[in-house]
């Protein structure tokens, strides 16, 4: 079956529903990057966007409803000035999405009224203020990348870059790392999406990007931020807990049920060897989507095949499965 016919024939009635709808009511949708947008400014609108603090995040939303549903819906509590819908590659959404009011008094009635609202029956949402990050945190750059070099290939490849700070990396000995402030949520997002993509050059080493830390910001700012013991001793692979002794099949059929019963979609891992020493120490890089959740779990992880002659993969991702489980609030005994 050809590609586009075989996403065409996912949930294919209510895409017809959706189509059907939009026409009836002259809805535009926009679809860009990986979401689709309804306003941002809606046809009616007349004046500046609205001002930080109304927008809201809809959480653990079923993957086969869409705007036809989820645009009334929070219509009914206050003036929508954007709604933006997260979306797979094969027509599903993602799990979350997005909605922007004209007001705080309207961010806030979506919260009031509609978090734990039961969309279909067993599948309560999510409603809750977003927190609107606009600051970015990319670290493993090289140290010969100067603060021009690097403001002006952003300011190429993404939209809304406002500054760029660089600050000697806290995980790479020779390296950088740049906080780069944009100038909303919206084009933060998609900037973290087109650089973790990893088709731009940043001269870097193993570069990481992620929205920028509290913790982490604070750091920076004092100057207290210095390479753990571990890295300024040079070790090749630092503390590793062991793992429970649990089958990958115990721990995924965990996470699985523990997702389905919050209906926050099945995780896709995706795991990727890194580094593999001499003495049998393997670093992964990890990453697990959950539907609802609004970002990904990611990170790095040194395993070691166990003797029961469990691989590499399969440890890295039952160490990914453990820490996911850990950030649901769920463990394993």
């Amino acid at each position: 079956m050809a590609a586009q016919t075989w996403t065409n024939s996912i949930n294919h009635a209510n895409k017809m529903a959706l189509l059907a709808w939009a026409k009836e009511t002259g809805t535009n949708l926009v679809q860009i990057n990986g979401q689709r947008r309804y306003g941002g400014p809606p046809p009616d609108w007349v004046g500046d966007a609205p001002a930080a603090g109304t927008e809201v995040f809809i959480g653990r939303l079923p993957q086969d409803l869409y705007e036809n549903v989820l645009i009334p819906l929070f219509q009914s509590v206050g003036k929508l000035y954007e709604f933006r819908l997260m979306m797979t590659f094969s027509g599903l959404n993602r799990g979350f999405a997005y909605a922007k009011y004209s007001d705080r008094r309207g961010a806030k009635a979506a919260i009031a009224a509609l978090h734990n609202y039961e969309v279909r029956e067993g599948c309560a949402i999510v409603v809750c203020r977003s927190t609107e990050k606009r600051e970015l945190s990319v670290d493993g750059l090289a140290a010969s990348v100067s603060r021009q070099e690097l403001e002006a290939t952003l300011q190429r490849v993404t939209n809304g870059v406002l500054s760029v700070t660089l600050y000697a990396s806290p995980s790479h000995k020779r390296g950088q790392l740049a906080v780069l402030k944009y100038s909303s949520h919206q084009a933060a997002a998609m900037a973290k999406k087109t650089l973790m993509e990893g088709n731009v050059r940043l001269g870097g080493l193993q570069r990481r990007v992620d929205w920028l830390s509290h913790n982490l910001k604070q750091k920076l700012q004092l100057g207290k931020e210095k390479p753990s013991s571990s890295q300024a001793r040079g070790d090749k692979h630092p503390g590793v807990p062991k793992q429970a002794a649990l089958s990958l099949r115990e721990v995924l059929d965990h996470l699985n049920t523990l997702c389905r019963q919050r209906c926050l979609g099945t995780p896709l891992f995706l795991i990727k060897c890194t580094q593999a020493n001499p003495d049998g120490w393997l670093r992964f890089w990890c990453r697990v989507v959950i539907p609802g959740c609004p970002v990904p779990v990611s990170g790095f992880t040194w395993v070691r095949q166990d003797r029961s002659g469990r691989s590499g993969h399969e440890e890295a991702m039952v160490a990914a499965a453990l820490q996911v489980l850990r950030l649901l609030g769920s463990q394993l005994t």
